[in-house]
């Protein structure tokens, strides 16, 4: 194979004088052949010396540190409830709130909450969407003038304009065991571990009043349907996104209007659209 280029100009001649012209040209080429192996031999030979020479001064790469990953506990990942996706607060510090509260008893006791404790209908507990477990809230019904300190253990209620969901414990001291609903005002004090003891006091937590907040109008199994919401929205209003989210074997298409970076101002971008006729608005975070 290694002759092969060096026999094509002869391909074309006589047979006879193919062999002086072969030997002739292999004997050049085992000169060349020569004379490139001890090049090429004493290049790697120098190449070795100087990387051997250079030993000493070897530089090791550098190393990677692994950093601890953090997962997020249960109750603090984002959940969905009725096609509504919650975001836990990642802390309750300089949280107030006012809608209406509800509460829950005897056909819940004993279950497990959404914290993994069973539920106890006489301790004085409640429910939030939100807000860190183990947070302790002063609950004020702004009806009758009466307050509790509960602690959050659980999620709920997930029913429109409720904001927290007492025990039957916590209901009974602000008078809600009868009316069933009353307005309040939630105010966070602190959040605890369970048997750490001491003062409630807040853990140190990123701001999050702060962020990009969406409003979601609208949520639909056909795009089209809420490409068309879209583009109604837009006439209105600048940033409408469409986002689609798989659930089991169906695609869900959620329509959201930008509202803010500051949540409080969301919150009432909220309200502006609940007037106008989208009733099931909420604040969603991205």
């Amino acid at each position: 194979m290694k002759y092969s280029w060096l026999s094509i100009s002869a391909v074309f001649r006589d047979r006879n004088d193919l062999e002086p012209a072969r030997t002739c040209r292999h004997k050049r080429f085992l000169k060349f052949h020569n004379k490139i192996g001890f090049s090429a031999f004493f290049l790697v030979f120098s190449l070795f010396f100087y990387l051997s020479g250079c030993g000493h001064q070897h530089i090791s790469p550098p190393s990677i540190t692994k950093m601890p990953v953090r997962e997020l506990p249960a109750t603090q990942r984002p959940y969905e409830m009725n096609g509504h996706v919650y975001y836990p607060l990642p802390s309750a510090e300089g949280f107030v709130e006012e809608g209406y509260a509800s509460w829950y008893g005897k056909k819940f006791h004993g279950r497990p909450t959404a914290s993994g404790e069973p539920y106890n209908m006489y301790a004085i507990t409640a429910a939030h969407r939100t807000l860190p477990m183990n947070t302790y809230v002063r609950v004020f019904n702004l009806e009758n003038g009466r307050e509790v300190v509960a602690r959050i253990n659980d999620r709920g209620p997930f029913a429109k304009k409720r904001i927290i969901d007492l025990s039957y414990g916590a209901a009974g001291k602000v008078g809600l065991i009868g009316p069933g609903t009353a307005k309040v005002r939630i105010e966070a004090l602190g959040e605890v571990r369970i048997g750490a003891g001491g003062p409630a006091a807040f853990k140190p937590h990123p701001d999050f009043r702060r962020g990009k907040f969406y409003i979601q109008v609208g949520a639909f199994l056909e795009p089209d349907n809420a490409n068309a919401l879209r583009r109604k929205m837009a006439g209105y209003y600048k940033d409408v996104v469409v986002s689609h989210q798989a659930r089991e074997d169906q695609t869900l298409y959620r329509v959201q209007v930008f509202a803010s970076t500051e949540y409080n101002t969301a919150k009432n971008f909220e309200a502006r659209l609940e007037s106008s006729g989208f009733s099931g608005a909420f604040v969603v975070a991205r």
